[in-house]
């Protein structure tokens, strides 16, 4: 990894990835109880996916949601996502509504990292990382494919797009469908780190199939794998602390 980004005591991009685990409550009690969980376990980060939230369209409601999380959370960097449903996510939202709900919660102070969709209308990304950066706030620019795994160029240039556009964590994750996609993915992957990328990337195959991509990446070249506490938000997360061994064992042999 040509370098690191730093948040709060963390730094991506520099040793075993850090391990990210979501939180998908759909109501304020629920996400209390699952934030209270996350506390009694090894996490690295932890990722609100808001689209789970059932009142994710109130943004004032939003914002007292985040309030109390952050303030259990103390200092464990927070990621802030809305996914969209053409990406996996539990919802759709207007444009206009997506960057006032982003944008809100970007000039709280109390998020660390923005996930963007690479594949929003352009403006709308880059008004979101502006805003981003204007308050401190790093931004994850992700691309999700849950049908297959696109060719290894082509993966490899949604991430330099990412990375070009301005996105602190370019990110992508894909579908495999047999052994061979997950390869893809590991070689394009491998090829960014060592060819193109200038900051840390993030990169997952799905699903059972892509299982290896979640535990490998300080060897090909992705800082950051997403692990499940009880509800997973995508396919192929691993338990928290199996997952920690094994990125432990690898580790000390590299």
């Amino acid at each position: 990894m040509s370098h690191t980004l730093s948040i709060k005591h963390l730094t991506i991009g520099e040793g075993a990835p850090k391990i990210c685990v979501p939180l998908v409550g759909k109501t304020h009690a629920e996400l209390i109880e699952e934030t209270k969980l996350l506390m009694s376990l090894d996490v690295d980060l932890v990722e609100w996916r808001v689209d789970f939230l059932e009142m994710v369209e109130d943004i004032e409601q939003v914002k007292s949601v985040l309030i109390d999380i952050r303030e259990r959370l103390k200092d464990i960097p927070l990621i802030f996502t809305f996914r969209s449903a053409k990406e996996g996510g539990e919802k759709e939202l207007s444009s206009g509504a997506y960057i006032a709900l982003n944008k809100t919660i970007i000039e709280t102070g109390l998020i660390d990292i923005v996930d963007v969709e690479l594949y929003n209308d352009e403006q709308t990304v880059k008004t979101l990382i502006h805003s981003a950066h204007e308050n401190q706030v790093y931004v994850i620019l992700s691309n999700h494919d849950f049908e297959k795994t696109p060719p290894k160029e082509e993966i490899v240039n949604r991430l330099k797009r990412a990375q070009e556009l301005g996105g602190d964590l370019p990110k992508i994750a894909v579908m495999p469908k047999n052994a061979r996609d997950v390869l893809i993915l590991l070689e394009a992957t491998n090829e960014m780190k060592e060819c193109y990328a200038n900051r840390p990337i993030i990169t997952m195959s799905m699903a059972g199939n892509g299982i290896i991509s979640r535990l490998a990446g300080e060897l090909f070249g992705s800082a950051i794998t997403f692990g499940a506490a009880e509800k997973a938000s995508a396919p192929g997360q691993i338990a928290i602390h199996e997952l920690r061994l094994i990125l432990n064992v690898i580790h000390k042999n590299l």
